[in-house]
């Protein structure tokens, strides 16, 4: 039974984006800094008890990011809505996420199947925007977090997903060309 908890605490942090998402559009920022550092915490132990129990399944391993990407999507989405974050910040974010997917579809149907895993650069990226979103929200529940520590946050975050959207497209577009250099040495 216990091989099921990472999942379950991996599928409890999907679920908890609909409750954050809720609470920050109405503005109960403290509600919604609470659900989204319990998410957190459910991130952290998930891997955890997956190392701990050797509780590890491609389901956990596709599930984990998902989970991820819809929570801090999510929270971008409703901080923008509620201007606590400029538009553009979401639009980074997304936009991101979105090249990269187009990406590895292209790859899918142009070259053919590829094992994805998240680049280190990735990884920093998913750590820079959970941060930045418990910055934000716990900038609205006290004065101790000033404007200019969320102007920074917002420079790193544009920097950071930049950088990474960048190097997937580089990396992906040599192993393209490499495969498909491969398979026309192959044909002659």
């Amino acid at each position: 039974m216990l091989q099921y908890l990472p999942n379950s605490l991996t599928f409890s942090r999907l679920v908890l984006a609909v409750p954050l998402g809720v609470l920050i559009l109405r503005e109960d920022y403290q509600w919604a800094l609470a659900v989204g550092l319990l998410a957190g915490l459910s991130d952290a132990l998930d891997g955890f008890f997956a190392r701990k129990l050797q509780a590890f399944s491609r389901f956990g391993a596709a599930l984990d990011p998902i989970a991820d990407k819809v929570l801090v999507t999510v929270t971008f989405l409703c901080m923008a809505q509620v201007e606590i974050i400029p538009w553009y910040m979401a639009v980074v974010v997304i936009a991101r996420d979105l090249i990269i997917i187009a990406g590895a579809l292209c790859y899918h149907f142009l070259i053919g199947p590829f094992e994805f895993a998240a680049t280190t650069l990735s990884k920093a990226n998913m750590c820079v925007q959970i941060a930045f979103c418990v910055l934000v929200l716990t900038a609205q529940v006290t004065p101790l977090i000033t404007e200019v520590s969320v102007t920074i946050g917002m420079a790193v975050v544009v920097f950071i997903a930049a950088s990474s959207g960048f190097d997937y497209v580089a990396s992906w577009t040599i192993k393209a060309l490499k495969q498909r250099s491969e398979q026309g040495d192959a044909s002659d």
